[in-house]
């Protein structure tokens, strides 16, 4: 049975979902920027419902959906969703991008997504969390031209992906008409090679500022920069 994990203003069940709550949904919707003020957000592939409770912690955005096609993982989301400060902000569609892209007319001012991204070729005893983990179940290709139909004009794009995909996935984002214009490398530490990209992306093409992250100097020794930005919703920072 997995424990409820507990945040400073709201708590993520998940013991029905494979996604447990982790680093890089937490970075995603910590680091993701909100000074637009969007009024609507889109979280695709919500999992525990993590980064869209994360956005409504953090803005007044008065429309946040989610989208999640896992059944389990679905229930899980409207649960903490509904159990949390900001439930009448909050909605899960239990949908695949492809079919909500087909049928919402609605644009969003923010889109956000941790998408699953293990492109190795094996899969494990487990349907469920390959389901969450593999591209097949969401490949870049999709996920990108369902955020270019679905996002405002003036709208951004924020998610995190591994860094080995990025040169690929922001030439995939061009050939949708969207741009980087803000990036994070994260490294788990100072020696370590970086894993992680943190993308935001529009439609207009920009300089793209690039930074680093370093997540901790030793085991459980975060730095400033870390700690500054998740100190809104770890307990124990």
């Amino acid at each position: 049975m997995s424990k409820p994990f507990r945040f400073k203003e709201f708590t993520i069940q998940q013991d029905r979902t494979a996604m447990k709550v982790g680093t890089d949904g937490v970075l995603l919707g910590a680091w993701t920027s909100i000074e637009s003020n969007p009024f609507s957000i889109l979280d695709i592939g919500a999992g525990t419902g993590l980064i869209a409770l994360q956005l409504a912690q953090r803005s007044h955005a008065e429309v946040i959906d989610a989208i999640e096609i896992d059944d389990d993982a679905y229930e899980q989301a409207v649960d903490n969703f509904e159990n949390s400060p900001w439930g009448d902000r909050l909605f899960c569609y239990h949908a695949g991008l492809d079919e909500f892209v087909a049928e919402i007319e609605d644009k969003y001012d923010l889109i956000v997504s941790n998408p699953p991204f293990y492109t190795e070729n094996y899969k494990t005893d487990n349907t469920q969390r390959d389901t969450a983990r593999f591209t097949d179940a969401l490949p870049f290709e999709e996920l990108l031209a369902g955020v270019a139909h679905l996002l405002e004009p003036t709208g951004t794009f924020h998610t995190i992906i591994p860094h080995k995909a990025y040169e690929h996935f922001v030439n995939l984002a061009k050939a949708n008409n969207l741009f980087p214009y803000k990036t994070c490398h994260v490294k788990g530490n100072p020696e370590a090679e970086v894993k992680r990209s943190l993308i935001s992306f529009s439609f207009e093409e920009k300089a793209n500022s690039i930074e680093e992250l370093v997540i901790e100097t030793a085991r459980h020794q975060y730095t400033d920069a870390y700690i500054s930005l998740t100190k809104a919703f770890y307990l124990k920072l």
